[in-house]
């Protein structure tokens, strides 16, 4: 039986307090990796969660930083030197902005999402890639979208933004595959998340019949690919774009 052990490891997780967020650090602190909760406003929430991953027998720390800003994020490395370097890095943070047609659309939409889905993952980069390249190992799990590939109306400001994350990542892979680490990006459909299944919301619709495998997948899909990537078994594995969206979209060579 092959077990995922990951004792050890530090992990940072960018918008870690999130809905997405949450369950990937669960996951990752259930194989035994000690977590990095980043954090933009929701404290409590980050806070809540370092008691819960305590619990566990992990280390846990949360941390405050704006990702679209270079010196918030060089701050948030500084302010996790003391907790260690992390081996892991999950960059999932993201804006969003309701979706309109592109002539609609503000232009600083489109400026925001590129802030925090591109250069959000150059920040983190620059501020965590360093340490990793003098162990001469290190991973870079990068949340993208199945919105990336597909380009539906109205999604323009996020789809551009994303495209352009793909570019980053994959350039990124090549210049520090060489040095042992690896960048890889996990592509989520429309995941279930905690608060839609307290809600007890449908899991039907014109969405679920466009999924090949006709349902909505879970959060926890998500936190399990990143677990993957996050672990040994991917270790010659880099520059992936990794869809869990059920089939919706298939990346084709």
């Amino acid at each position: 039986m092959i077990n995922i052990d990951l004792k050890g490891k530090i992990a940072l997780v960018t918008g870690g307090s999130g809905q997405l967020g949450r369950v990937m650090a669960r996951r990752l602190a259930d194989a035994g990796a000690d977590i990095i909760i980043h954090y933009h406003q929701n404290k409590a929430k980050a806070d809540a969660l370092v008691e819960e991953l305590t619990q566990k027998g992990v280390r846990a720390m949360a941390v405050q930083a704006d990702v679209t800003n270079a010196e918030s994020v060089y701050r948030m490395q500084a302010e996790t030197a003391a907790f260690g370097s992390p081996d892991i890095v999950v960059n999932n943070a993201v804006i969003q902005y309701k979706w309109v047609d592109v002539l609609e659309q503000d232009d600083k939409d489109f400026y925001s999402q590129f802030e925090s889905t591109v250069m959000h993952n150059v920040y983190m980069f620059k501020a965590f890639a360093p340490a990793m390249l003098e162990k001469g190992s290190g991973k870079f799990v990068v949340i993208n979208t199945e919105c990336s590939m597909r380009c539906d109306p109205g999604a323009a400001a996020y789809s551009s933004a994303k495209r352009g994350l793909d570019g980053l990542c994959r350039s990124f892979a090549k210049e520090v595959g060489p040095r042992g680490i690896t960048v890889n990006q996990v592509a989520p459909g429309w995941m279930i998340t905690e608060a839609e299944r307290a809600r007890g919301e449908t899991l039907t619709g014109p969405y679920v019949d466009s999924v090949p495998m006709k349902r909505r997948g879970t959060d926890e899909d998500i936190a399990d690919a990143v677990l993957f990537f996050a672990s040994s078994l991917s270790d010659y594995i880099t520059g992936a774009y990794l869809s869990v969206s059920g089939g919706r979209v298939m990346p084709t060579i």
